[in-house]
């Protein structure tokens, strides 16, 4: 009986000690509270694609750019004053206008910068000069560029983080407007060498002394870098561009009218964010644009292969016809046709062929041969 009554004590005990436990609470089918509704999203410039037989000439003239609709051009009405000197532009002070073109075919970017100051400032042989800053990042991979943006900030000195990292994912080119008597722009990074030919090019053209008012036209291209290493151009890799790729791209254009205190008057941004210059992040949108339509051919028949299989002899074609096209014919050069648009063709023999593909829409007909490229062991 005693060892019962011990039992039930504790029994007892442990039941006042243990909690009960909570029923679960009811599912919530009540609306979320509303949120605040995300930034508007940013219009994407254009990248004017030129013909082939008409890629700008670097002259520092502006010629070669009639061709390009006025809806490519960027002013500072696109742009804002970081630091909220001006109100507004105002084009008696400075006046911007930028195009930005690219070629099919070649991994450049070609860019018109045109300006009026009425105050230009380049006298000194420093980095205190009128300036036009370009960041590019050809295949928007973002992060930062900069050694004070870097993500192992803890663990890697700023030298470290220079020549591992400064420049190599996305570019900074401070270019000088005008550059006299210095380098035409400061590749901001560890490889300079992507600011000289054959991976950039400039011109200028100008009539004005240090201090004095006119207009300034500045024509270059670069070469946008997927990785560009401190170690030299024998390791990188260009970004390829082709039409409707997005890239990231931005500029800022620095003012100096002469201030004693060397500062400028006004820093005039194209992206929101005032670091885009190291963090690749903020970066505006550009689209590479197709040809404009009175620039097509109305039709014109062009293709590339590969060879997929040599072993089995096997190639595959790809169509690259211009034009609105309703009809395909493929001569392999080995007695066998297709119709198809883009076909894959096993070879039964080695050998030097000739492949032709004609074709046809409502603006006529077309053929496009190749001699001998596809050669079969």
């Amino acid at each position: 009986m005693a060892s019962f009554m011990v039992f039930a004590s504790f029994t007892a005990i442990a039941q006042q000690a243990t909690p009960p436990v909570p029923a679960p609470a009811p599912l919530s089918f009540a609306a979320p509270k509303p949120t605040a509704p995300p930034p508007p999203a940013l219009p994407i410039f254009k990248v004017f694609q030129f013909p082939a037989d008409q890629i700008p000439r670097i002259d520092g003239k502006d010629d070669d750019w009639a061709i390009v609709p006025e809806s490519y051009t960027i002013t500072l009405a696109d742009m804002h004053d970081d630091q909220h000197i001006h109100d507004k532009p105002d084009p008696k002070d400075l006046d911007i206008h930028v195009k930005v073109g690219w070629v099919k075919g070649l991994n450049r970017l070609y860019f018109l910068y045109e300006a009026y100051d009425n105050y230009w400032d380049f006298a000194d042989p420093g980095l205190h000069n009128d300036t036009f800053e370009v960041i590019v990042d050809g295949d928007r991979s973002g992060g930062p560029l900069l050694p004070r943006f870097r993500n192992m900030i803890d663990t890697t000195d700023d030298w470290d983080a220079h020549f591992s990292m400064h420049g190599v994912q996305a570019q900074n080119y401070h270019i000088m407007t005008p550059a006299e008597g210095k380098d035409w722009a400061m590749a901001w990074g560890c490889q300079p060498w992507d600011k000289e030919l054959p991976w950039a090019n400039h011109a200028q053209n100008y009539h004005f002394r240090p201090g004095e008012s006119g207009k300034y036209i500045l024509e270059f291209y670069i070469t946008p870098f997927d990785y560009a290493g401190c170690e030299g151009p024998q390791r990188a890799v260009e970004s390829e561009l082709y039409e409707n790729k997005i890239i990231g791209l931005s500029w800022a254009v620095i003012d100096y009218d002469g201030s004693p205190d060397k500062k400028n008057n006004g820093f005039w941004n194209l992206s929101p964010q005032h670091t885009m210059y190291g963090q690749a992040d903020y970066l505006r949108e550009f689209r590479l644009m197709p040809l404009e339509p009175e620039l097509r051919k109305p039709i014109e028949a062009h293709w590339s292969f590969k060879v997929v299989d040599p072993k089995r002899r096997m190639v595959a074609f790809q169509d690259e016809s211009e034009g609105k096209i309703t009809g395909w014919k493929w001569d392999f050069g080995d007695g066998t046709e297709s119709t198809e648009q883009s076909p894959v063709h096993e070879y039964k023999d080695g050998g030097e062929y000739v492949v032709v593909l004609y074709i046809e829409g409502p603006a006529g007909k077309s053929r496009f041969s190749r001699i001998w490229d596809v050669t079969l062991r």
